[in-house]
């Protein structure tokens, strides 16, 4: 008989944020994985940044004139754990889902920096991890800053392993087959709403691509750019007509780069899509880039992934210092080179003892 791989559905949520209120966004987006979790959809993506919303303010105004909007976007960020993450975590239960949540994140007691971020919830309420993004994108880099390979990893779920990238992450290759080697199953790819574009051809190329070339389940989710935004956001009558759009672009596709469900340019919507993971072995029989269809004997990526130490570090004493010194645990070590073990595809720079 062999092994059985079950089908299941899984769901991208398309959805603006209660722009700038995190309790009440928060409370929507446990509205939507509830109403997912009814329709039994096993993983839930959703857009980046949806707690509170993505500063979309740099479209429309002078960086020096956007302090409020960013002030309050602090003001309104997550901290990991929080309320705002048990009343998630208590929503995925409900739904005995895993989720994907995008928000702006800060570190708990810090005021003044927010990373972009995708919280990682199993069905049983637990949370798995997080992904920070690595690089903020353009105007980004006036909002955030950028995480760390540590939180670039692939959660193993009952539905198979589940990892995701937040919007134009979807294109670099280091970050892809990081997350391939891993043995990612279903990428969650996340994105903000992107009004006034006739063509999302950045999506869409990218979501196929990572799907096509990793032979595996894309959920791809993006915002929705509401009137309620766009009242607020838009300076002009000219930027409110050429933004009147939705500005989404949600679908969900299989390992052969197809369309299972969407793209979805309207409104307000949850997408579906039953996935077949049996469909991965067929498609990998001819290609894969994390097994026969590679050389891991001439290439080998490398990837730093011990956790950056944020802050000033003290010691005290010479005896410290001394044995810090002398302690073989702060050395750092790459994994044993190819020739004394069999070649694989991802080598890890370890510290057995302290981050950077």
């Amino acid at each position: 008989m062999g092994d059985v791989y079950p089908r299941f559905k899984v769901a991208a949520v398309q959805a603006a944020p209660v722009f700038l209120d995190r309790e009440k966004t928060a409370e929507k987006a446990c509205r939507l994985i509830r109403a997912a979790g009814k329709e039994d959809a096993k993983v839930i993506g959703f857009p980046e940044c949806f707690i509170p919303g993505f500063p979309h303010w740099f479209d429309y105004r002078l960086a020096r004139e956007c302090k409020g909007f960013i002030a309050e976007l602090f003001k309104n960020s997550v901290e990991i754990p929080s309320a705002v993450t048990d009343a998630l975590c208590q929503a995925a239960t409900d739904a005995a889902a895993t989720v994907v949540m995008g928000l702006n994140e800060r570190d708990p007691g810090s005021m003044g920096t927010l990373y972009n971020t995708q919280l990682f919830i199993g069905p049983d309420g637990r949370i798995l991890g997080k992904h920070r993004k690595l690089v903020p994108t353009w105007t980004e880099r006036l909002v955030h800053t950028g995480g760390d390979a540590s939180t670039l990893k692939v959660f193993p779920t009952d539905n198979g392993p589940v990892s995701g990238l937040i919007c134009g992450e979807n294109t670099n290759s280091f970050y892809r087959m990081t997350l391939l080697f891993q043995g990612e199953r279903i990428h969650v790819a996340s994105w903000p709403a992107f009004p006034g574009r006739p063509h999302q051809d950045g999506i869409e190329i990218r979501t196929r691509n990572y799907a096509f070339e990793g032979r595996c389940f894309v959920i791809s989710s993006t915002g929705v750019f509401s009137d309620e935004m766009r009242e607020l956001l838009c300076t002009t009558p000219e930027q409110k007509n050429k933004h009147a759009d939705t500005g989404a672009f949600s679908s969900i596709i299989g390992p052969a780069g197809d369309y299972l469900a969407g793209p979805d340019r309207g409104g307000e919507t949850i997408l579906y899509a039953e996935i077949d993971p049996a469909v991965i072995i067929d498609e990998k029989i001819s290609h894969d880039l994390t097994g026969h269809y590679n050389r891991f004997d001439l290439f080998t990526l490398f990837v730093d992934d011990r956790p950056v130490r944020r802050g000033a570090q003290f010691k005290e004493g010479e005896e410290e210092k001394a044995d810090s010194e002398s302690d073989p645990g702060t050395s750092v070590e790459l994994d044993a080179p190819a020739q004394l073990q069999a070649p694989t595809p991802l080598r890890r720079i370890r510290q057995r003892a302290k981050p950077r």
